[in-house]
């Protein structure tokens, strides 16, 4: 059998969109980067290395559409603010590091989002005239 299986290339997947979200961190950090393609480039790496997802993996196919549209479509749009010599430079240090990082940062404001959401739907359902 020729060829890579289902789960091969899924893994290979994964690991080029760590890659990527490895090299958009390090974007967000360089100063040689435009400063809009940074501030995308945080915001992309932040919830891309977050432990915790917008949506969590466990609600069926929601769960992974936010890792699979979201994240690849921000990376597409970091890639082309991006000069290409550059990305470049920032795409091999990603490769070469021996550990990806983790944000705390988008894990904290993902739990603020959840926070916030659930206290909108607790003060909706305490004003709320059927109450």
């Amino acid at each position: 059998m020729t060829g890579k299986s289902l789960s091969e290339r899924i893994g290979d997947l994964g690991h080029r969109l760590a890659v990527e979200a490895h090299a958009a961190w390090f974007a967000a950090r360089d100063p040689r980067v435009p400063w809009p393609a940074r501030a995308i480039a945080v915001a992309i790496a932040a919830y891309a290395l977050s432990p915790i997802d917008l949506i969590p993996d466990f609600i069926p196919v929601l769960g992974w559409l936010d890792d699979l549209i979201l994240v690849p479509l921000g990376l597409i749009l970091v890639r082309r603010l991006i000069p290409a010599p550059l990305w470049a430079e920032l795409h091999a240090a990603a490769e070469a590091a021996s550990e990806r990082p983790s944000s705390r940062t988008g894990m904290a404001l993902i739990l603020l989002l959840w926070a916030g959401l659930l206290y909108l739907v607790y003060w909706s359902i305490r004003t709320s005239p059927w109450h």
